[in-house]
């Protein structure tokens, strides 16, 4: 509460205010008292906000971890299969690329010559 100085000549017996200037600083102490319960109260809120959205977060990040480390066990399998792809022989690779070029060729050639 904000009090007023004890004034010159001012009694004893009401602790140094008068009435009117007592009123006017309650009631100035009164309409900070309120402006400061509503910023309190929307900064609560505010706060009850932000914490419902970092545990919203979270439970994505967790969710998005579970799923890259999925992701990762594929991959990890897959680059073992192509390390044992490549370990094979390269010749037998190679013959059956050529083949397969090679189908591709006579099937192209045989569409063109139906035309």
């Amino acid at each position: 509460l904000i009090l007023a100085f004890i004034g010159d000549g001012a009694p004893t017996g009401n602790y140094g205010y008068t009435n009117s200037g007592y009123s006017v600083y309650e009631e100035e102490n009164e309409r900070l008292t309120e402006s400061l319960r509503t910023k309190v109260s929307a900064i609560k809120s505010l706060s009850i906000e932000i914490g419902t959205e970092v545990k919203n977060q979270n439970k994505m990040l967790s969710e998005m971890d579970n799923d890259f480390d999925s992701t990762g066990g594929i991959l990890g399998a897959t680059m073992g299969r192509l390390r044992t792809l490549s370990r094979g022989s390269q010749t037998k690779l190679l013959c059956y690329m050529m083949l397969f070029a090679l189908f591709v060729f006579f099937v192209i050639y045989w569409i063109i010559k139906l035309r």
